[in-house]
This record gives structure tokens, sequence and C-alpha cells, in this order.
């Protein structure tokens, strides 16, 4: 929770200028609390273990969120259990009057096909033009961060020589953006692609800020419009046998793959991963929160 100091105490600028959560006396004044709306977009194949992975790391706050699962009307999916999508999801275009705090966009495994070529892709558009006018702000993730960043930016994606897959290195390029609050200067998180969006346009654009990016995994998060729209490329919210599952998925049929990269150690599958990332994962999203928490109007009507 941000802390409430007066906004002439002279800590207040100096906590500002670090990037602490401060809120000023004269807005806490004027500020009554209510639950944040955050929905969330699932496209991913693993229906049951996103949700978990996600509601973990949303759960990590003290604020109180009120959560929303929406569904691809116009996409059968085949991987959730019997009647779980229409008992726990609502269909996309039943928000078209309401607003939310906070969207999430998952990942999906469509990433080699074009975009056009996805059969929900109309859809997915009506509701990112959607989130532009009636949501504070909307968290990308993967395929999800590459589909918004073609739609709204003309960003295209091109194939990699093989999958980005494993655990990679990312550095934080911007310090004052408030998702990095408590970051290290470097960070861990993983990574599962086949794709990426074409960092030389990403850079190039004008309306796109790189905050973090590796080496050898490129852009990572990248922010726009003030925090409103974050691109996240990779998986944060993937829990410690994620990539193993997936690994073992693609072995059985009989998939190219190799072992994900800074995972097992000694880079042997019989061993249980060492787990790096979940610190950063819980205060990114925390931080996301947070962030969402300082600037949504108390009235989604005012957004």
């Amino acid at each position: 929770m941000p802390i409430n100091i007066p906004i002439a105490l002279p800590a207040y600028k100096a906590l500002k200028e670090e990037n602490v959560f401060v809120m000023a006396d004269v807005r806490a004044l004027h500020q009554d609390i209510r639950p944040l709306k955050v929905a969330i977009v699932n496209l991913m194949p693993t229906t049951l273990d996103t949700e978990i992975q996600l509601l973990r790391l949303l759960s990590n706050s003290p604020l109180q969120v009120d959560i929303t699962f929406l569904r691809m009307g116009s996409h059968e999916s085949r991987n959730a259990p019997p009647g779980h999508l229409e008992r726990f999801y609502r269909n996309s275009e039943c928000i078209k009057d309401e607003r939310f705090d906070g969207l999430i966009i998952t990942g999906a495994p469509v990433e080699t096909l074009g975009f056009e070529e996805v059969d929900y892709w109309r859809e997915l558009i009506e509701v990112l033009d959607y989130a532009t006018k009636n949501v504070w702000s909307t968290l990308h993730i993967c395929w999800g961060a590459q589909a918004a960043l073609y739609h709204r930016y003309g960003i295209p994606k091109r194939e990699l020589g093989q999958k980005l897959f494993g655990i990679f290195p990312h550095k934080v390029k911007e310090r004052r953006q408030m998702l990095f609050h408590g970051f290290d200067d470097e960070f861990r998180a993983p990574q599962s692609r086949y794709t990426e969006s074409d960092q030389a346009v990403l850079a190039a654009t004008a309306a796109l800020t790189i905050q973090a990016a590796g080496d050898e995994a490129g852009a990572f998060i990248i922010t726009a419009r003030e925090g409103r729209e974050i691109y996240v490329t990779g998986h944060l919210e993937y829990d410690p046998l994620t990539l193993d599952r997936e690994y073992r998925r693609d072995l059985s049929r009989g998939c190219p793959i190799r072992i994900p990269k800074n995972y097992y150690p000694e880079d042997d599958p019989s061993r249980n991963p060492v787990v790096c990332w979940r610190a950063h994962a819980h205060l990114f999203f925390s931080n996301w929160l947070n962030l969402v928490y300082q600037e949504t109007p108390y009235d989604l009507e005012y957004l």
C-alpha cells in the first residue's frame, strides 16, 4: 500500500524520485476505497494452471481485487474441463458496457500463425479497442503482447531461428518506472516462444518505451501511454515446473525441442529446476496493482 504523507514534506519529493509508493494527503482525503476490478482474457491452453498462476500473483497485495475471467466466444476451447468456461467465464462481448481498472491478456499457442489466421482475431481486436477506452491499464503477456503491438502500432513479428526457451537474464533500463520498484539491476524470467516482435521497430516507435531487455531474450517489458499499456514478452507468471511440463510435452510429441536454458541444474532434466524468478514476479504484479490503484479514478465512468 502507498504511504500517506503531506505533499509539502521534503521527504515526499525525495521518495517520489526514488519511485517509492507515496500518496499526498490532499489526494488521500478525497479518495474512497473500493476493490480494484481486473479482467483476465485467458487464452492459454493450460486453462486451470494459468488461472492459478495469475491469481497467485494478484493476491500478493493488501488490495482487494475483483476478478472477471473472459473467453473468446468465437473460439471453442478443447483444453478446459467440461463446463468450466461456461460456469466461470464470460464472453468478451458481455462487458462492452462495463469498465475495469486492469485487464490481463495472456499468451496463446498460436504464435506460428499469422495474426489474421487466428480464428478469434477479430474478437480479440474488439477487446483491444475496448480496453483503450474502458480499462485504465492493460497487461499483455507473450503472444498477447505481440498481437496488441501489431494491432496498435503495426509492429510485425518474426520467427526465431530456434525456440527461445528457458530462464534468461534481463536488465532494467528505466529505474524510475514504478513497475520496477524494488527490482535488482538484473533479474531473470522465463521465456517460451518461437517468435518476437521486431525490436528495431519497437525501438523506433516513439509511443513505446523498452523498460527492460536482455542480451539474448531481447525486449522484455515495453510500455506505452504512461503505463496504461504494458507488454511483457515472457512469462513471469510461470510456476516452477511449467517449463518442465512444456519440455516433456514436446518430447512426447516428437517435436524438436532443446533442454530449457538455465533451468535444470547442470542441464540435467532428472533434477528439480532452481527457481530464480519468483520474487521478481511477485514484485512486478504487486507494483502493477499499486500503479493501477494510485492512478485509476474512483468512478470508472471517468476513465
